[in-house]
Formats: C-alpha cells, sequence, structure tokens
C-alpha cells in the first residue's frame, strides 16, 4: 500500500482543516493509500516560516511517504516559485502529488506531464532570472561598482562538502539552514555532486 501524507494550512487561527482532511482521507482510502502522517501548519499565511512544511520537506527528502495530498495548490507556497520549487523537489524525489481542487494526481498520465511542465517552467525561471543578473551585473560593472560576495570559509566549505556526500543527505535547502548560509552557497558547492541526484529540500 502506497505511504501519503496529508499537508493542511490555514491563514488564520480561526480557520479549520478539519472538514479538508475527513475528505482527503476518503479519497485516500479509495485511492488504495495510507495516510502516515499529517502536516498541519495554523494561523500562517506562506509556506515560509511554516514549521510543519518544513518538516514535510526533511521527510520527504528521506523518502518517508510516496504521496503528498493537499487541498488546493494555494497551500503549497505563496509565490509561482515556491511552488515550482517543491513541486520540483517531489519530481525528483518520484513523489506523487495529489491536489483536491484542481483535480491534480500525478500517478495519472495527465499528472505525470503535469509535473514534466512544472519543469520546463522552471527551467524558463532560472533563464528569466540569469538574464536578470547578467544585465545588473553588467549595468554594476559600468558604474565601477565592486561584485560579488566574500568567499566561503574554507572550513565551512568543507563541512558543506561532506554533508552533500552523505548517504541520505537532506535537500540543499535543509542543509542551509544547518549551516546558516544561503541556498545558492549550497548549490554552488553541490555543483561536483549533480550526477547524485541534488534534492532541494
Amino acid at each position: 500500500m502506497r505511504r501519503a501524507v496529508v499537508y493542511l494550512r490555514v491563514s488564520t487561527i480561526d480557520e479549520t482543516t478539519a472538514n479538508q482532511e475527513h475528505e482527503l482521507r476518503e479519497i485516500a482510502g479509495r485511492m488504495g493509500c495510507e495516510i502516515v502522517r499529517v502536516y498541519r501548519d495554523h494561523g500562517i499565511s506562506g509556506t515560509r516560516g511554516a514549521p510543519a512544511f518544513d518538516k514535510l520537506c526533511r521527510d520527504a527528502a528521506r523518502r518517508e511517504f510516496d504521496m503528498v495530498m493537499a487541498w488546493s495548490v494555494d497551500r503549497l507556497g505563496r509565490s509561482l516559485q515556491d511552488l515550482v520549487g517543491f513541486l520540483s523537489e517531489l519530481h525528483v524525489l518520484k513523489i506523487d502529488l495529489f491536489l483536491r481542487q484542481q483535480g491534480l494526481d500525478t500517478t495519472t498520465p495527465a499528472g505525470k506531464a503535469m509535473f514534466q511542465m512544472m519543469g520546463v517552467f522552471a527551467e524558463f525561471e532560472r533563464a528569466m532570472i540569469a538574464e536578470r543578473v547578467r544585465a545588473g551585473l553588467a549595468r554594476a560593472r559600468s558604474e565601477g561598482k565592486r561584485l560579488g560576495r566574500p568567499p566561503t570559509a574554507p572550513v565551512l566549505e568543507k563541512r558543506i562538502r561532506e554533508a552533500l556526500a552523505t548517504p541520505g543527505r537532506p535537500g540543499i535547502r535543509v542543509i542551509a539552514e544547518r549551516f546558516g548560509v544561503n541556498p545558492s552557497t549550497v548549490q554552488r558547492i553541490s555543483r561536483p555532486f549533480d550526477g547524485a541526484s541534488v534534492a532541494v529540500a
């Protein structure tokens, strides 16, 4: 039986998730899935700083379940960038997604195609960001500004490399939080490990 988890988030502490949870549990039963955990964030307007969502991402990186079920796509991120990142992460980890309001089920051919489209959107977003960065750097150089972040301390970089090389390691965002650095720093250090399927939880 496939292991599923439910993620529920409401923006105010007065809202309830009981009805959503009940219906998602019924759907899971019809799909032949076992709900192994429910993650709840109350009174939080977005997934940033949402403790239950952060725990879900860490557990996903450890492959503790096979499917994430949520009521609606807007529960999974407060921006397109957040959403694309999360869906891309699930795709890399081979974890399916079910969204009740959007009728999305990635165990179906149509749902799998949606995951593939997420990859296209993610690539487009990366290309647009890179273009804006290049334009900004060129403008800064033309104005004589000094560019670049301070280099990462060798000892810290060594510890991050060791964490990246550990079998069954968590994703990039989790490692960045552990060492108190920006995820982009961990992403840069992870490049030698790209062939090992780098997750970004």
